[in-house]
């Protein structure tokens, strides 16, 4: 009988994966500052379900630390012997090799079940384990992928390959934490992993799965009771701050960053007058007032389309960062397996993105191609005195509706 679990309990397993770190230290023992060892126990809604080793070496903590960590033995001594020299010194080949760094995390004894022995999985609990352990000045290293015989150092190798590690040997793979490509490839697969979880999908999948996507060719759009609620406060949030502005502004010119909302818009903004203020602002207004009675949000214009861009922006950083304020936000709501996943949130509640071109300096003067270059490219409204004409006439917003600010 199989033990590979059903999609749904897969994708709730997926949205509970923890990692718990373990490592003793003694305080008075010189054997444990150059070298420390971590313990990384994985489980998924309480139950173990993996772990690996990082073996962290710290090059200006040990006299020699080729010696320490060859007396680690298995692979951190076989990263010891290619990486540092008799004198316990960095290579000439890694020096060249690698960006700045000064201390070695090495990765490897992984074991994983079954339901999750992933690629996927085990690169964004590897990256979570540099997060953890490293700054940008470590080379962490893996095996490489023809050098891996068993699955689960095959999976890790992969990983690594999923994260831009780059092989150094037939052995080693090292990904460089000085580099932005490791951090880009981490949060690529990051993204993948949550897409899994909201989707009730299994651990392992095809290249070629579509993620979330239904018959028709279209996601699900709607929202999570604690996603939409967030949201919401942090599209209030934005309004009270470019009220602020309008109040403060008026008609003046702005210069980039002036102002806490205004300022962080597209330069062709700059000069609007504030009338344009005050109808950007009541875009931030009308997207809140909509989730307070829909729990549903469609931009219905090019302006709600930017509102919402940085509602979803200042929404992922409340969660980051004022975790106290949003679990009194949403507390009593209903905990989902898609709360908070504000990339999907980014993909699915816009027709296209094409506002954002705005602010790629290369295509200055997109907005003024005209209505016939436009339509050819598919752009629409982007000119700034264009960005509250709605998309359909028939979705248009009551006139009459009036300004929350005098």
């Amino acid at each position: 009988m199989s033990t590979q679990p059903d999609p749904a309990a897969a994708g709730a397993d997926l949205a509970r994966l923890t990692l718990d770190f373990h490592h003793t230290h003694q305080l008075l023992d010189p054997a444990a500052q150059g070298v420390q060892t971590w313990e990384v126990r994985i489980t998924a809604a309480g139950t173990p379900v993996g772990s690996l080793t990082a073996v962290r070496g710290l090059y200006w903590k040990s006299d020699n630390l080729r010696e320490r960590m060859t007396d680690e033995q298995s692979f951190p001594a076989l990263v010891a012997a290619q990486l540092l020299d008799d004198e316990g010194r960095f290579t000439y080949a890694f020096e060249e090799f690698i960006e700045s760094a000064s201390s070695i995390l090495v990765v490897d004894q992984l074991h994983m079940e079954e339901a999750f022995a992933d690629p996927v999985v085990v690169a964004v609990v590897v990256a979570a384990v540099i997060d953890r352990l490293t700054d940008n000045y470590f080379a962490v290293v893996l095996p490489a992928e023809n050098a891996s015989t068993d699955a689960d150092s095959v999976l890790l190798a992969e990983a690594g390959v999923l994260l831009s590690a780059r092989e150094f040997s037939d052995e080693l793979q090292i990904i460089d934490t000085a580099l932005a490509a490791p951090e880009e490839a981490a949060q690529r697969v990051r993204r993948r992993l949550r897409s899994l979880a909201r989707h009730e999908q299994s651990a392992a999948w095809d290249e070629e799965d579509d993620e979330g996507w239904d018959e028709d060719g279209e996601e699900d759009e709607e929202l999570t009771a604690r996603t939409a609620t967030v949201l919401r406060v942090a599209l209030e949030e934005l309004s009270e701050q470019i009220w602020q502005d309008v109040a403060a502004l008026g008609n003046a010119p702005l210069r980039r960053g002036q102002g806490r909302v205004l300022g962080s818009l597209p330069p062709i903004t700059f000069r609007q007058d504030q009338q344009w203020r005050r109808q950007m602002a009541r875009c931030f207004d009308d997207l809140a007032a909509d989730l307070a009675k829909t729990h549903t949000v469609r931009p219905l214009c090019t302006g709600e389309e930017m509102a919402l861009h940085l509602g979803i922006d200042r929404a992922k950083s409340l969660t980051r960062n004022r975790p106290r304020l949003v679990a009194e936000t949403v507390e009593g709501l209903a905990e989902d397996r898609g709360d908070f996943d504000w990339d999907w949130c980014s993909t699915v509640l816009f027709e296209d993105h094409d506002v954002l071109m705005l602010f790629d300096a290369s295509l200055d003067g997109i907005e003024d191609g005209g209505n016939d270059i436009n339509h050819a490219l598919g752009l629409a409204n982007l000119a700034a005195a264009d960005w509250f004409e709605p998309f359909r006439p028939d979705q248009a917003r009551d006139p009459d509706r009036g300004f929350r600010h005098p």
